[in-house]
């Protein structure tokens, strides 16, 4: 059988992770900076939260929040408008083969937090963890 070249199985390979952290920390930046020649989304302060990456580096998938979660689709409608300059700007900080695609979506992990949270505080889950706990105690 044939291995495919673009999904191992394994998660994303050090250098993907390496260049989607390099990627995430510029693209805050250019953002913080104002770089971008559009009022509407300098006004905005987005958080960018992660960055995954093709394994060939040519598509980065950046996972976007504005501050307070508030009007987070206008935010990803304004970064998908502006995604050209954004890579222009992005192509100058960084010394990659291919200056990657950039792609947007809502950053949803400080959401599962709190609904995490949320369900650890329940009474009957923390009475079960409780339970859990002793019973690991007493197992000692």
């Amino acid at each position: 059988m044939a291995k495919n070249k673009f999904h191992s199985g394994r998660g994303p390979s050090q250098r993907q992770l390496r260049v989607g952290e390099l990627i995430r920390r510029n693209l805050s930046e250019i953002l913080n900076r104002g770089d971008v020649h559009d009022p509407d989304l300098n006004r905005m302060s987005i958080t960018v939260g992660e960055v995954t990456t093709s394994p060939d580096l040519r598509v980065a998938t950046a996972y976007v929040l504005p501050l307070g979660g508030d009007n987070a689709e206008d935010a990803l409608a304004l970064l998908r408008r502006n995604r050209v300059e954004l890579r222009r700007a992005l192509t100058k900080n960084l010394t990659l083969k291919f200056s990657p695609e950039l792609r947007f979506q809502i950053d949803e992990t400080f959401d599962r937090m709190d609904d995490t949270r949320r369900l650890f505080a329940k009474d009957d889950v923390r009475r079960d963890i409780e339970t859990g706990a002793s019973e690991g105690e007493d197992a000692e």
